[in-house]
């Protein structure tokens, strides 16, 4: 039988429709028990407390940058976490790489990295790369969004050449990179800066990948 003018019509609209791809369900990204999809100094610098990602020490001074990362990379995705960073004297930081690698036979790692500690929180600074800050949050936002010493949700939206940080749901900056020759996909990381007498915990890290 011979399908009728009108369903001919329809299903070949219906095949010449493109559906959009979705985006896949937030994965965790740390267990809160093992180092399990994590690669780093576990011995010595980084430990599991109370289900979070731990480094740093509040009654010595850390020595250097030390960097927890991803075993496998991501290009676009939405990053979800929870971050609380203590200190009690010298430079208390501390960051999130994106799309970032590690330097070979060395501690450090380049690529973006959206920062964390007074002064740097919601900015995005390009580590061991250009060495400069990419994007600077307004003070009087971070003031807003920052509860400092607690926990503090970090979100960082990187799609394309674009990348979105929110602290506690408030926007802190919206950075286009205008390099092209700069890759957009790389590992993920965490990290205690040196140089402080300072402790930062990771805990809740989901990745939801975009198309």
């Amino acid at each position: 039988m011979k399908p009728l003018p009108c369903l001919a019509l329809a299903m070949s609209l219906f095949a010449s429709v493109t559906i959009p791809a979705m985006a896949a369900a937030p994965t965790p990204l740390f267990d809160g028990k093992t180092f399990n999809g994590w690669e780093g100094d576990t011995t010595k610098v980084w430990r599991i407390v109370d289900g979070a990602l731990v480094a740093g020490s509040l009654t010595q001074t850390v020595a250097r940058n030390e960097f927890l990362a991803t075993t496998r990379r991501y290009t676009n995705f939405v990053l979800r976490l929870k971050v609380k960073l203590t200190g009690t004297e010298g430079f208390v930081n501390s960051g999130v790489q994106i799309r970032s690698e590690r330097i070979p036979n060395h501690h450090e790692m380049i690529g973006y990295q959206a920062d964390i500690g007074a002064g740097w929180w919601g900015c995005i600074y390009d580590e061991s790369r250009r060495n400069t800050v990419l994007a600077k949050a307004d003070e009087a936002v971070v003031k807003r969004a920052v509860k400092p010493g607690e926990w503090n949700d970090y979100e960082i939206r990187a799609e394309g050449r674009r990348v979105v940080l929110k602290l506690n749901g408030i926007q802190t900056v919206d950075y286009t990179e205008t390099d092209a020759t700069l890759a957009q996909h790389g590992l993920i990381a965490v990290q205690i800066h040196g140089g402080g007498k300072a402790e930062v915990a990771f805990k809740d890290l989901t990745v939801e990948e975009l198309p």
